[in-house]
This record gives structure tokens, C-alpha cells and sequence, in this order.
């Protein structure tokens, strides 16, 4: 599936309304509609964040996470938002979202470690991705799923 993918890397303003809209209905079929967790999406952070899209051949949104610029999230830059379509899963394309988001990262922000909000029953995904659980801090409560906060450090 990832090779069926065009990937798009984008500025919040260099979003056009359409792509903007086809974010936002992904986010909220997986985050509000599928994971029944009503929660405010539009958290003010889009602005501050850049923003990588898997389209496929259709020109329909499969993946999608976005880089929030540091101090806007947490200290460092942060990786949020990571998101697939129900239909594309189990295919790879999840690893290549954050793949490529990691390096993207590593572009924009050389040298600085990134940290993450996960649902903690994907560590083991992130983990698998060079993320480390923060020991200091204990698994926390967002919106009805438990999360951890995660790091992964340049050259890991």
C-alpha cells in the first residue's frame, strides 16, 4: 500500500480548503466517530504545525500526522494527530506515516529529540519505532484513553 501513496508536505497555510476539510474529516471519523471519544479536534495547534498527507491515487486521504512546532505542544517538537484510514490498516502505511514524519522532523528540527502523546496501547508500535515510554511520568487519562508520553532521540 505505501508505495500507492503520494505524499504531500505542507505549511498550514499552504493547505487548501479541500485538503483541510479531508484532515478534518479523517481525524474526527478515527478520533471522535471510531474511538467514541467526543472530544474538541481543533485544538489550535494546526496553525503551529506542519502537515503530511497520504493520498491515493483517488486523491483520497489514507494517512496523515502533523509536526507541532516546539513549545506549542511540549518543549520539543512533537509528532500528533498520527492517523490512517480504516481501510488502508494492517498494510505498512502507518510505519511509513511516521517514517517519513520522523525524518521530516529531523529537517526541520536537526538534532532535537521528539516527543509524542501515544494511546497506550500502541507503545508497542512507537516503541518499535525508537520511541521510549517517559519513566517519569505515569499513564495518563485524555479524553477517556489512557495515554504516555514518549521520546525519541536523534541516532536511536
Amino acid at each position: 500500500m505505501a508505495g500507492l501513496i503520494r505524499w504531500t508536505r505542507s505549511r498550514f497555510e499552504e493547505l487548501t480548503t479541500e485538503e483541510l476539510y479531508r484532515i478534518l474529516d479523517l481525524r474526527q471519523r478515527v478520533f471522535v466517530v471510531e474511538q467514541r471519544c467526543p472530544y474538541l479536534d481543533t485544538d489550535g495547534r494546526d496553525p503551529f504545525s506542519q502537515h503530511l498527507c497520504g493520498w491515493d491515487e483517488a486523491r483520497e486521504l489514507r494517512a496523515y500526522l502533523r509536526i507541532v512546532q516546539p513549545g506549542k505542544r511540549f518543549v520539543e517538537p512533537s509528532i500528533g494527530r498520527v492517523v490512517t484510514d480504516p481501510s488502508v490498516r494492517r498494510q505498512g502505511l502507518g510505519k511509513e506515516l511516521m517514517r517519513r514524519g520522523m525524518a521530516w522532523c529531523a529537517e526541520l528540527y536537526p538534532g532535537l529529540p521528539v516527543r509524542i502523546s501515544a494511546q497506550q496501547y500502541l507503545e508497542r508500535f512507537y516503541a518499535d519505532l525508537g520511541f521510549v515510554t517517559d519513566p517519569a511520568l505515569a499513564p495518563y487519562d485524555d479524553d477517556g484513553i489512557i495515554h504516555v508520553e514518549m521520546t525519541h532521540r536523534p541516532g536511536t
